[in-house]
């Protein structure tokens, strides 16, 4: 930064690092701004005066940051961030067009508080871009998520209810290892006391949320979308084996972890899983692969996949 900035301008500069960095220590914030350790501080010294609380902490995760509910100053946002927040929004909620969404309404309030020039920009980009929604995706609900969250970050275990693809209800205790969001669709990972075991839940299946009073640690060095994508296609009611006749790698790209775990088998490879909407695999997620398959199991699967090639066979029967 150049010697001739003022002491306010380097005042703002520190706060914008604090909000982007939490935990930024003195001798980094220095070497960011180009000035001393000593001076450094001093700008945090005028923050502080300014009344945003600044926290400072000592040992291998201190540094600074700032206080939670902190009043700050009004964030300003270039030209190319606010575009880019909109089209965040709306590839990700399409919805948002529409002021009588929640999320819509929350951009709306965002954009009215950009900058003239900016805000012109991210309006014109809302009201003119048209997204469509993705099939897959299942957007759920605000509160349940965030009780979700809070028992994650609080590592407490919660009771849930939760409603099947089929529609049927039931009620487990979980502890809740991470929400991991993948593809459009939110899913907890969790260890079911129910079933002892492993669980990867839709959130927007989930009805119903209530912490307890016990806690728990997930597992040391837990990678939860690993972990997620491992499990995807495990514990579900109806089991599922497909031998596919083409090698691994070549069949690998087009299956869907939720299909199941997929290892090599002779000259080919099998996918092996469980699902709990036959119809669905055998109508949406097997047609996809390109390549000549069988159904050994399970007997449900099985029925499903006959069906269809059952009703595409009579669609070119000669009449």
């Amino acid at each position: 930064m150049p010697s001739d900035i003022s002491p306010t301008a380097r005042a703002l500069r520190t706060l914008e690092i604090l909000q982007a960095r939490p935990g930024t220590t003195a001798d980094q914030l220095a070497e960011r701004l180009g000035v001393t350790e000593r001076a450094a501080r001093r700008y945090v010294g005028i923050l502080r005066e300014a009344g945003i609380a600044v926290d400072s902490a000592r040992g291998p995760h201190g540094g600074y940051r700032l206080r939670r509910g902190a009043k700050l100053p009004p964030i300003v946002f270039t030209q190319g961030e606010a575009l880019g927040l909109v089209m965040a929004v709306l590839d990700g909620q399409p919805a948002a067009v529409d002021g009588d969404d929640v999320v819509g309404a929350a951009l709306g309030k965002v954009i009215q508080a950009l900058p003239e020039g900016v805000g012109r920009q991210a309006a014109a980009l809302r009201a003119y871009a048209a997204a469509a929604p993705d099939r897959y995706s299942a957007r759920p609900d605000p509160e349940v998520t965030s009780a979700l969250v809070a028992a994650v970050a609080a590592r407490r275990r919660v009771a849930l209810t939760y409603r099947s693809v089929a529609g049927s209800e039931w009620q487990a205790e979980v502890d809740p290892w991470a929400v991991v969001v993948r593809y459009g669709r939110w899913y907890l990972l969790c260890h079911s006391h129910r079933a002892d075991a492993i669980r990867t839940y839709r959130v927007d299946r989930v009805r119903a949320v209530g912490q307890t009073a016990h806690g728990f640690e997930p597992p040391e060095g837990l990678d939860p979308v690993a972990v997620l994508e491992e499990n995807l296609g495990t514990g579900w009611e109806f089991t599922t084996r497909v031998v596919f006749d083409a090698p691994l790698a070549d069949v690998a790209p087009w299956v869907r972890p939720p299909m199941g775990r997929l290892t090599a088998w002779g000259d080919g490879c099998v996918l092996v899983g469980s699902t709990g909407n036959p119809r669905m695999y055998a109508q949406e997620w097997l047609p996809a692969v390109p390549f000549a398959f069988r159904v050994e199991g399970g007997p449900e699967l099985r029925a499903a996949v006959a069906a269809l090639a059952a009703r595409l066979t009579a669609a070119v029967a000669d009449t």
